[in-house]
């Protein structure tokens, strides 16, 4: 196979291509990124400098006979102006998703969406209405897509949250868990369930909390099998 993931050096993007690299079914990863990572080294990638998330016209040849794709990148609110959340969110997935549709029409294609994207588009929160924005045009081109829509995802690794917020979240999240799985969800857990979906497909086109629980519980299964 040979995979692309946009967003690899965040938090989810980077434990994907983690799974990327070892897998053995893959033989190539094209990683677009805004700068050079000297992090890892592999044979297997293959870096690809963007300075315009919305322009893929001098790499559409890296879009050519791609099996999965994976589009992680993503802000938070708060974080940019509403035009700019707008253009991370929409803009750049879309365009994504059309360079690969236009050259690797059969592929897969996997969103890092989040918990109460309104496919109405008429929500009065941002995240919510352009989330579901993405996912509308994108659905529409009728690609093998799958959209994740993970409630709070906990780090599992030690990291610099990006507000107050998420600070609280962080050190409550044994109490978050008890709410079960409609809530919360690891991020180790999430990047393996849109890595296994990515390689062998789920059942339905939108993938809420509970549903990546579930993909990692009948993983778990069948291993344990």
């Amino acid at each position: 196979m040979r995979v692309i993931i946009a967003g690899s050096t965040g938090m989810i993007g980077r434990l994907i291509l983690n799974h990327c690299l070892v897998s053995d079914e893959i033989r190539e990863v094209i990683s677009f990124v805004r700068k050079p990572s000297d992090k890892i080294v592999d044979r297997k990638l293959k870096e690809v400098v963007l300075s315009d998330f919305e322009d893929y016209s001098e790499h559409y040849s890296e879009f050519e006979n791609v099996s999965v794709a994976f589009f992680c990148i993503g802000a938070y609110t708060g974080q940019v102006s509403d035009q700019m959340f707008k253009k991370i969110t929409v803009n750049y997935a879309v365009k994504f998703a059309s360079a690969l549709k236009r050259y690797s029409n059969n592929s897969t294609f996997c969103l890092l969406s989040g918990a109460g994207a309104d496919r109405s588009e008429k929500s009065k929160t941002a995240f919510a209405k352009y989330k579901g924005m993405a996912e509308n045009k994108i659905s529409e081109m009728k690609l093998k897509f799958y959209s994740f829509r993970p409630g709070y995802i906990y780090p599992t690794t030690v990291r610099k949250e990006p507000n107050l917020i998420y600070k609280f979240m962080r050190f409550s999240y044994p109490l978050i868990r008890l709410f079960g799985n409609n809530v919360s969800i690891k991020s180790t857990e999430l990047a393996q369930a849109m890595f296994n979906v990515g390689l062998c497909g789920a059942d339905k086109e939108i993938l809420e909390n509970k549903d990546i629980m579930h993909q990692i519980k009948s993983l778990s299964s069948n291993v344990s099998n």
